[in-house]
């Protein structure tokens, strides 16, 4: 189906109404949005807005309280983040999510080897392995890293340790990518090579960014979505959004954006 839907412009994951309650807490309310293809679809809203928790929605790291998360042609809402990873949505981590005493490639290959539809063995050499080694090979090429591959993770700059949870996700071989805050920490040189990372991978997946960097969203969203309480203020275009009275007042700091 996800193919299928992407050939015909049909989104390959969709929420209706999707909610999340903890007690007296709305933290997300209602959220109905749509992710395609070949596309960035990006989500700003201030501190405590609800981004992080939709996106552990989509995941599978939070149980929605009611709503639908469609993808692959079925209701995914409620299916565990395990489960949700092997259908195909990958995600990232506002803090960075990777093995530090390993190495960039042992990192690759610890992702690729969980797509394995049999446990391995006990005293096999993991280098034996030739397809589990080609993706992660494949994924860390996809991510500009394959001549860090043999370099501790510890050791790498912080926005290389970014590339490289990114590459993790691409092991397992992902439609949907989640990606929370990947440019939080970085420096001009390392933003503008995520951006161009990012870029490229939309090529082949749906990507939903959470992100404050202003000129890295507009660099990169096809469509975004503002959120306000757990709630969608408007969604649309980046120029719609840009030129909406509502997200200037509530978010963007009244007409500074139109002159960008």
């Amino acid at each position: 189906m996800t193919e299928l839907a992407a050939m015909n412009g049909e989104p390959i994951l969709s929420t209706k109404g999707l909610s999340k309650r903890f007690g007296g807490l709305v933290a997300v309310s209602d959220v109905s949005l749509d992710l395609h293809v070949g596309e960035v679809h990006v989500v700003i809203g201030p501190n405590g807005a609800g981004k992080t928790t939709l996106t552990n929605l989509l995941s599978g790291d939070l149980l929605p309280t009611s709503g639908q998360v469609m993808f692959g042609g079925r209701d995914i809402a409620g299916c565990t983040s395990d489960h949700i990873s092997r259908l195909g949505i990958g995600r990232s981590y506002q803090k960075t999510n990777i093995f530090l005493p390993f190495t960039v490639f042992e990192n690759a290959r610890l992702a690729a080897q969980s797509r394995t539809p049999h446990a391995l063995k006990v005293f096999s050499r993991a280098a034996d392995y030739a397809e589990i080694n080609q993706r992660a090979g494949a994924a860390l090429e996809a991510a500009g890293l394959s001549h860090r591959a043999q370099r501790i993770a510890a050791t790498l700059s912080h926005g290389e340790q970014r590339q490289l949870e990114i590459a993790m996700c691409l092991a397992t071989q992902p439609r949907v990518l989640l990606l929370d805050e990947p440019l939080a920490g970085m420096g001009p040189h390392e933003s503008q090579r995520m951006v161009e990372l990012i870029k490229k991978l939309t090529e082949d997946h749906a990507i939903m960014l959470i992100e404050h960097d202003m000129d890295a969203v507009f660099a990169l969203a096809h469509r975004l979505t503002v959120m306000v309480n757990g709630e969608v203020l408007e969604s649309g275009t980046p120029d719609e959004v840009r030129s909406s009275p509502a997200v200037q007042l509530a978010y963007l700091g009244g007409e500074e954006l139109l002159h960008d």
